[in-house]
């Protein structure tokens, strides 16, 4: 902890900035972490009910995918079972309504990743130009005390390196969870569309049924 925060020290004031942006990266991972995990554990055994039961009865499906509606994916199956009799057309609308809106929840913090792989470099780059600066200010060519010009030299050059490496990493870091990210939302795009045009098929041959 101690050396952690004497890295803080010697890298000048655009340390302070990297901070802020790693705390809140790792605070996005973290939350996204809550929102994906219990999804990605309890979906396959929500739909696989759901549509058990949706190929019997509607109703009771719509029931079952209320009790998981804290889900994303509860809440994309329940979107098109809560409407009364609608038509095929209506019924895919309502689930393609449902998605788009889940997929923009899923995004959340994209954004903020972007942002944080973009500005986290040019930040140890500042620190950079701000320790160089410093370097070069206390350059005194000519003048007494070697030792303590040599020091403040060092200073300046540790601040530059400091202040690149924590900007490095913290982009680094952003990336990795925004890739994560991405690939999940990728995934579940993909597994939204099959579920739903499955839904869709025995709704559509419920009202064949119906119909004849």
């Amino acid at each position: 902890m101690t050396r952690l925060y004497d890295l803080l020290l010697q890298g000048g004031f655009v340390m302070y900035p990297l901070l802020l942006l790693s705390i809140f990266t790792i605070a996005c991972a973290l939350e996204r972490g809550w929102f994906w995990i219990p999804l990605l554990r309890q979906e396959d055994q929500i739909v696989q009910e759901v549509l058990a039961v949706a190929r019997v009865d509607l109703e009771k499906a719509e029931a079952v995918a209320k009790r998981t509606q804290h889900l994303p994916i509860g809440r994309f199956l329940l979107a098109p079972l809560a409407l009364k009799k609608p038509s095929p057309e209506t019924f895919r609308l309502a689930m393609e309504a449902a998605g788009d809106k889940e997929f923009a929840r899923m995004r959340k913090g994209d954004k903020f990743l972007e942002t944080v792989v973009a500005v986290a470099p040019l930040l140890g780059l500042l620190g950079t130009v701000t320790g160089l600066i410093t370097t070069f200010n206390n350059l005194q060519i000519g003048s007494g005390g070697i030792t303590e010009e040599a020091s403040k030299v060092a200073a300046g050059i540790g601040e530059a390196l400091i202040t690149t490496a924590t900007g490095m990493v913290v982009a680094i870091v952003a990336l990795l969870v925004f890739r994560v990210l991405a690939t999940l939302q990728a995934r579940q795009m993909e597994y939204f569309a099959e579920v739903g045009s499955e839904l869709e098929l025995i709704y559509r041959q419920g009202c064949e049924v119906e119909g004849g």
